[in-house]
């Protein structure tokens, strides 16, 4: 268990999330804060949302890998695919696992580290100006549907909370480092994410 998280890492997390407090953290979230920041220059240039999709080890869901890896805790050497992995210092702002439970590990108005070399619409350096959300998945395997009605929670709350977001700027870790990254992959349905978004919306 990683110290700090405030609900187990077992079950569906029933907290809603709504809206952004005057701290940058997400009501209703879980938090594990991670120590993976750094300053932003500006934090009313938040203007990009950037889908990921992470499974530690890869292919395998429900293990408390991911909380432990963006929190430099874990055991590289307890499973081959995660030798790579040793010494790596990243972070999400939000991880959304198959159920749809939120947990929040840096807060919105401090640079989390999870795009690397990235570019978008001709600046690079995506970490400086977005918000990254990693899903509990693969490339190839569906998506839950609790992890789009999580998600699309999130970006309703996001795009509320800061003026330069909106639900055009969404896009995935492949469309900012592509070549280098694939994520979320074609399984992800981002139609189905716009449905949710929108008639959260009431549109």
């Amino acid at each position: 268990m990683v110290t700090g998280l405030r609900n187990n890492f077992d079950g569906r997390f029933e907290g809603s999330v709504h809206t952004v407090d005057s701290q940058h953290w997400l009501e209703g979230a879980r938090h594990c804060p991670s120590p993976n920041f750094d300053a932003r220059s500006d934090v009313d240039d938040i203007s990009l949302l950037v889908v990921h999709g992470i499974s530690l080890p890869p292919g395998r869901f429900g293990g408390d890998e991911v909380y432990r890896f963006f929190t430099n805790c874990l055991d590289c050497s307890s499973h081959p695919a995660l030798q790579d992995l040793e010494g790596v210092r990243v972070s999400s702002h939000l991880f959304i696992d198959r159920s749809g439970a939120v947990t929040q590990f840096v807060p919105f108005d401090r640079r989390a580290w999870h795009a690397g070399k990235s570019s978008y619409c001709g600046r690079s350096g995506c970490n400086d100006f977005s918000i990254g959300v990693e899903l509990e998945g693969t490339d190839t395997a569906p998506y839950e549907l609790p992890q789009y009605e999580g998600l699309a929670d999130v970006a309703v709350a996001l795009t509320a909370r800061y003026r330069r977001l909106s639900l055009s700027a969404i896009v995935g870790h492949q469309d900012i480092a592509p070549g280098r990254k694939t994520d979320p992959g074609p399984a992800f349905d981002w139609q189905r994410l716009m449905r949710a978004c929108l008639a959260r919306m009431g549109a």
